[in-house]
């Protein structure tokens, strides 16, 4: 009896001090992936399952996806995805209900899809909605309890609790991501602003020089932009300027970054990219506007056009500052002249 209560009270010694600890990184740390690792290492320590994972909803593609797997199947099922609805972890997705299941082959919801790719057995599984302000946005599903016992009520209830710190740790980090995406973008376009610009250039160029790459940033200036706003309204200039960035975005890699420099003037940034390479995206962006007609939602037919100006790093300049100088000078000298074109610094 004595005995029976020592380990009882360790036990509960153990849960408050992972408790703290967790309690702990939420307030020191705002990395997600930090923060989920920690949870997912704790749930292991405290409810000794075989394998875990922590499954993310794609809002996009509409499933499932591994964030975090733990355990001897980790490796072969990480980039698997599931259907929302599919198996015991889909169904609590879908539903937003918690499942404790001592058999999964009396389960009609269980499906043998996880199984047949990994070579793993699933005999009982304990899974909870991931959930912040009433949306799912995962789940956490534990399988096979190490030892004889299969998973109890009291371990769902602790899997729970662990859950909502994993809700609260992503709640902040998605508004910290909000509240850090509102100062770098530019709200018309939802392209960077300036102020983003300066800071990835300086780190672009400095990574161009380690490496002895090119570097090259196209300066745009829309032609006659005035003349829209003067005739339709900032709003319907605004709507323009947001198609205009679109068109530009569409014409990038993932690794260009495009920014709103101010007014009707854009600048992307091409990272390992000669200056013969960024004029062919400048014509190709060219191009696009030039096939495009614009604010027909609005119910206008509206053609724009735009002058380019390339330079790149090291050749043309040495500096951030001079770079976008640089284009910016090449920008005018088609701008003076016949506008709608390309001219290289």
């Amino acid at each position: 009896m004595k005995d029976s209560r020592t380990d009882e009270l360790k036990r509960k010694i153990e849960e408050l001090s992972i408790f703290n600890e967790i309690g702990k990184t939420l307030t020191s740390t705002l990395d997600i992936k930090e923060i989920l690792n920690i949870i997912m290492l704790k749930i292991g320590e405290l409810l000794r399952p075989d394998n875990w994972s922590l499954l993310r909803v794609d809002e996009e593609r509409g499933d499932l996806y591994f964030e975090i797997v733990v355990g001897e199947m980790a490796e072969k099922i990480k980039n698997m995805r599931l259907k929302i609805g599919e198996g015991i972890a889909g169904w609590v997705a879908e539903k937003g209900e918690k499942l404790i299941i001592p058999d999964v082959s009396k389960d009609e919801r269980f499906t043998l899809n996880v199984d047949l790719v990994s070579g793993f057995e699933t005999r009982s599984v304990v899974c909870v909605p991931l959930k912040c302000k009433g949306k799912i946005l995962g789940v956490i599903e534990l399988v096979n309890k190490i030892g004889r016992n299969g998973f109890s009520e009291e371990d769902l209830f602790m899997l729970t609790t662990l859950t909502d710190y994993a809700a609260i740790a992503l709640e902040n980090a998605q508004y910290f991501h909000k509240v850090k995406e509102l100062t770098i973008t530019d709200d018309v376009t939802r392209l960077y602003n300036s102020r983003y610009m300066y800071d990835y250039l300086e780190h672009e160029m400095r990574r161009s020089q380690r490496y002895e790459m090119e570097l090259s940033i196209i300066f745009i200036d829309l032609d006659y932009f005035k003349n829209v706003n003067d005739t339709y309204g900032h709003l319907i200039g605004s709507r323009l300027l947001r198609e205009v960035a679109d068109i530009i975005l569409t014409c990038l890699r993932n690794v260009d970054i495009a920014v709103r420099y101010g007014g009707d003037e854009f600048v992307i940034i091409l990272p390992s990219t000669p200056k013969g390479k960024a004029v062919l995206v400048a014509e190709r962006i060219r191009d696009c506007m030039t096939n495009t007609v614009f604010l027909q939602c609005q119910g206008l037919k509206i053609k724009q056009t735009a002058s380019f100006g390339v330079a790149s790093f090291p050749k043309d300049a040495n500096s951030e500052l001079d770079l976008i100088r640089q284009a910016d000078k090449a920008m005018y000298q088609i701008k003076n002249s016949s506008r709608d074109g390309i001219e290289a610094a």
